[in-house]
């Protein structure tokens, strides 16, 4: 096996209690690198035909999928999570590349693009990333395994092929802080589908693939809100409670679709701190000056602007959080056309219409018409970010600040591995008759 000429490791972190690699012991740091050196030789032996090898094994989770890219499971004998006899081995997912292909694509920058991205995340609903190496033809990154499967499988289960709407909101709300997070990094996405929405074990999502990210510059902005103190004139411009994420406050029952109880008695105190809330400043941290004219991404989320190549920015992203919505909610994107150069026309030139099945409520066919703008400048999120849709009604009742702490609409069902045994070895020739 050829030796790895770069690699990179930290430990795992619980999906609750994340503990940098600064607070762990230097002996469990010690433990955890020395054991990823394993990986290199594991992969090589796999990809050699063996399946694996004394110190683990890995296991092909595209069954049988064509390279440059294909996904493989890792796990490592010596690696446990809380040792003894009983103790769990845990799974890593390992993202495969094979750099003659990707150099022959002019790839290879989106390679290194989408690996040092992962090494700036430190996110709950973002991917970590625990090494990478490189072999003399693969380059590989070893992330977190999530045996949930991801959304679109898991809609494809629902009754009607389609999320209720809490759940919806759910996913939807966590996807849009990843994306807040992704935009402060000055990371715009380009490729928000269910099928990049992976789904852990405990129910609570994780963005990933970022071969299609936009790195650029990001300024912090502090400005004034635009809400006014007129409560008639908030609602009016379709954004109820402006401190939404300032306010600490429980998850609603109506995130979980059920109405919310509220005391005729505190209206006028919420209506006070949401005029309070209202004059205070905002730091808006957007990549606004981000500008590409690549055309990249998924033909039914494909924004406008993407489509006729007048150059597109961060806007894109609020565009295709719009369409993912609304494909969660009613199980089919909004522009889906016969084929391919159909959908395109449809996403330029055809007028959004909501489907009249399911039912949905005003507040979400309205987040979703406003993100589905065609004009980048009159869409929802562009001037003010994250912040901007957090406020929308849609999602009224979301303590953003311990979203993490609420119970996801469901925990599925967790996806095993399938151990490939690996091929019989060829036995030795015979030696040569004497004579």
């Amino acid at each position: 096996m050829h030796p790895s000429r770069s690699l990179h490791a930290k430990p795992p972190r619980s999906h609750h209690h994340a503990r940098s690699r600064s607070q762990l012991p230097p002996a469990a740091n010690q433990d955890f690198q020395f054991q990823f050196q394993l990986l290199p030789k594991v992969f090589q032996f796999h990809m050699d035909g063996g399946g694996g090898g004394g110190e683990g094994r890995v296991v092909d989770a595209d069954r049988g999928g064509k390279l440059p890219e294909k996904k493989v499971l890792a796990q490592l004998d010596q690696l446990s999570n809380g040792g003894g006899a009983g103790a769990v081995r845990p799974w890593f997912a390992m993202k495969v590349m094979d750099k003659a292909s990707l150099e022959s694509r002019r790839k290879l920058s989106r390679a290194q693009t989408e690996r040092e991205i992962l090494q700036l995340l430190d996110h709950p609903f973002l991917p970590t990333l625990y090494s990478h190496f490189e072999t003399e033809r693969f380059a590989c990154l070893v992330m977190e395994f999530c045996p949930g499967g991801d959304l679109h499988a898991l809609r494809q289960r629902q009754p009607g092929k389609h999320f209720p709407e809490h759940a919806a909101r759910f996913y939807a709300a966590e996807v849009l802080l990843a994306l807040e997070y992704l935009h402060m990094l000055g990371v715009v996405y380009r490729d928000l589908k269910p099928e990049n929405v992976l789904v852990r074990d405990d129910g609570h999502i994780m963005l990933s693939d970022f071969d299609l990210s936009l790195r650029c510059a990001v300024s912090p902005t502090l400005v004034k809100s635009s809400l006014s103190s007129d409560p008639k004139r908030a609602s009016a411009q379709s954004c109820a409670q402006p401190a939404a994420c300032i306010q600490p406050t429980c998850f609603m029952p109506k995130l979980f679709g059920q109405k919310s109880k509220r005391s005729k008695s505190s209206q006028p105190r919420q209506r006070h701190q949401q005029q309070l809330a209202s004059a205070l400043p905002e730091v808006v941290v957007e990549p606004t000056g981000a500008r590409s004219m690549s055309f990249v991404g998924t033909h039914e989320y494909l924004a406008p602007e993407i489509i006729k190549g007048e150059g597109h920015g961060s806007a894109v992203d609020w565009w295709t959080f719009g369409v993912f919505l609304h494909e969660l909610m009613y199980g089919k994107t909004p522009f889906k056309g016969q084929t391919n150069r159909a959908t395109l026309f449809n996403v330029v030139g055809q007028q959004l219409r909501f489907p009249d099945y399911p039912p949905t409520s005003n507040a979400g066919r309205d987040l979703i018409r406003g993100l589905l703008a065609k004009e980048p400048q009159a869409r929802l999120g562009v001037k003010r970010g994250a912040a901007e849709i957090k406020q929308h009604p849609f999602f009224e009742g979301v303590n953003w600040a311990l979203i993490r702490c609420s119970t996801p609409p469901g925990v599925p069902r967790a996806v095993e591995p399938i151990v490939v045994a690996a091929p019989p070895s060829k036995p030795p020739p015979p030696p040569p008759a004497r004579s």
